[in-house]
């Protein structure tokens, strides 16, 4: 059975995390570390600085007795203080139980309960009144640590801010000088680092347990692919409660570039603009959503402006093409690509901030059209893979070997095998996980004795060892007529016909035919309501209109057209409203929860399917 490794010789530096983090304060003191928001100013923070705050506030955890892999949970949107908090636990000697900000209140308390988190860093009183609320049932909860706001006297006895936390710790370091260094000396790649529990799509989330090794690996395979580089500035919003934001903080330490953080996805562009990075992590949707804006603008402009940006577009499809062989473009497509850039590239860039060198897309897969697209226009999206189980990447393409539609190559030091039986992907390397935290059996489930970790994933290489994800092993859909179809590969391919269309879940497990539950991009459908003159007032009226359902009939039967007779999409429903994670129908990083959303809208999809005749 043939494995598969990266051509990369791993340079290993550390395997702990407190260890890479005084190790950069002690190398650039003074570079910028940090960038983020304070009310409608962005503040910055040198290592040194950022570094003093870290330490003060391990400082106070070890003040009040924090130990070896004690667990302390984090319930945070993403800010600078995550970061603070997590990198102080670490260097404190204990480990972050990570949990979304948008989690219930008996979420909150099974997570902490589960893992036996011991304190726990709340963002504001939001969040603290759900940990009020479950306090009778997380009896091992001692102290609660509020970033913002200020501490009730009927709290006192449970609630601190973070700020007394750091003002105690202060207070400890200087007594204790020495001990946070030797607390970092004696940190073990197998001491347990972080707890993420996996949103999951059914029943409880199960702890993954990552130990230092596993991000201390991340940082150093990273850093040898050379991707990041010191120089570089990351627009840091992804939530750090999943592993793809959280493995990104990793290679913040071990490259030392200055990370610029606001979790707050509707300042996002307006962000860009300002701080002007120069990468950014996201997950497909993002994207997807940016392309669907860019279209509907050019289309939107009039015929002039709408063949321009076409003609723009094709020639940027022909430099694409070039680049993606290696080669550079000259003569007469040089000149057209010099003018489309002026015209209609430059543009887009600069809505990015116009110092971008490259997005990384990962948490569910991008559509090749879509790279393909950013690509034609001079925006390289490097894509990626892996699990929360190995500690987010296991694979990613590289600025100068990159294939739209695959995944990349292994990171350097992480083998791949493929199952004979049915092509699953099978990983093994120091990313993978210990295990399921008090899930002995499940972890068996998908761990072997020899460390290979089943995906859950099928995929195939291609003859230059690229990696190809073809679809979820759980998600392929079986027809009643015993054809295998992978869904996400027509969703992709959905979503980039039509500017209009937000999420889908193509359905047929078990079925005769395939159907789809659709929404649409609620900014985009108001602008054609509007310009088609369709009497509507809500969004409901409007994609409830018979114009509406043919403007999707039209993408359908485009879509249909490029597909086998057994994939097609027969009917589809468009639903009153877009999928969001607070109705349950997203995880956090903005994947569709496909099975919840099936059992979710059963009545509707069963009703496309009365008195069908069995064509498929």
């Amino acid at each position: 059975m043939q494995i598969y490794k990266a051509t990369e010789p791993l340079i290993r530096t550390s395997t702990s995390i407190p260890q890479i983090f005084l190790a950069r304060i002690a190398r650039t003191p003074n570079h910028e570390a940090f960038r983020f928001p304070v009310k409608d100013t962005w503040q910055s923070l040198t290592w040194k600085q950022a570094g003093e705050r870290i330490l003060d506030l391990a400082g106070g955890l070890l003040a009040i007795g924090v130990h070896r892999e004690d667990r302390i949970a984090i319930v945070s949107s993403t800010r600078a203080e995550w970061v603070f908090a997590d990198t102080a636990i670490l260097c404190a000697g204990g480990a972050t139980t990570t949990i979304y900000p948008s989690s219930m209140a008996d979420e909150c308390a099974y997570i902490i309960h589960d893992s036996g988190s011991r304190f726990c860093f709340a963002e504001d009183h939001s969040q603290l009144d759900k940990l009020r609320e479950q306090r009778g049932n997380m009896p091992q909860l001692e102290r609660v640590f509020l970033i913002d706001g200020d501490v009730a006297p009927a709290d006192a006895d449970w609630v601190q801010s973070v700020a007394q936390l750091q003002k105690d710790g202060a207070a400890w370091r200087a007594a204790n000088p020495d001990r946070i260094a030797a607390i970092a000396a004696e940190t073990l790649g197998t001491h347990l680092a972080t707890l993420i529990y996996t949103s999951g799509t059914t029943g409880r989330p199960k702890g993954v347990r990552l130990n230092h090794e596993c991000w201390a690996y991340e940082a150093d395979a990273i850093h040898t692919l050379q991707i990041i580089r010191e120089d570089d500035v990351q627009y840091l919003w992804l939530p750090l409660a999943h592993s793809f934001g959280k493995v990104l903080t990793g290679a913040h330490l071990i490259t030392g570039h200055c990370c610029a953080i606001d979790g707050r996805i509707p300042k996002l562009i307006d962000n860009l603009a300002v701080v002007r990075p120069t990468f950014m992590a996201a997950a497909p949707r993002i994207f997807e959503k940016v392309y669907n804006k860019v279209i509907s603008g050019a289309k939107e402009g009039g015929a002039i402006k709408w063949k321009i940006f076409r003609w723009a577009i094709a020639a940027g499809k022909e430099g694409s093409a070039l680049r993606q062989k290696g080669l550079v473009p000259s003569g007469l497509l040089a000149f057209k690509l010099r003018i489309a850039d002026k015209l209609v590239f430059s543009k887009l860039k600069n809505r990015f901030g116009g110092k971008l060198r490259f997005f990384i897309s990962g948490s569910a897969p991008l559509s090749r059209e879509i790279a393909e697209f950013f690509h034609a226009c001079d925006i390289l999206i490097l894509e990626g893979y892996g699990l929360t189980e190995t500690s987010a990447a296991a694979f990613v393409n590289r600025p100068a070997a990159y294939k739209f539609g695959l995944v990349g190559t292994p990171l350097p030091g992480t083998e791949m095998r493929l199952a004979p039986e049915d092509n699953e992907i099978l990983v093994r390397g120091p990313n993978v996980m210990s295990g399921y935290h008090n899930l002995p059996e499940q972890t068996r489930e998908v761990l072997s004795d020899d460390g290979w970790l089943r995906t859950g994933d099928i995929g195939e290489v291609d003859a230059d060892g690229f990696l190809h994800i073809t679809d979820r092993k759980k998600d392929l859909i079986k027809t009643s007529g015993g054809k295998y179809i992978a869904p996400q590969n027509i969703e992709g391919k959905l979503k980039t016909i039509s500017p209009y269309i937000g999420q889908v879940v193509v359905h047929g497990d078990k079925r005769n035919f395939c159907s789809a539950l659709l929404t649409l991009d609620e900014e985009a459908i108001r602008k054609w309501a509007t310009d088609n003159g369709i009497a509507a007032t809500t969004y409901a009226e409007i994609v409830g209109s018979p114009q509406a359902t043919a403007l999707v009939q039209e993408a359908i039967d485009e879509l249909n057209s490029g597909l086998a007779k057994y994939e097609t999409i027969k009917k589809f429903a468009i639903l009153p409203r877009d999928f969001t994670i607070e109705e349950g129908e997203l995880t956090p990083s903005l994947k569709v929860k496909r099975k919840f959303g099936e059992k979710k809208y059963a009545a509707m999809l069963d009703k496309m399917y009365e008195g069908a005749l069995a064509d498929a």
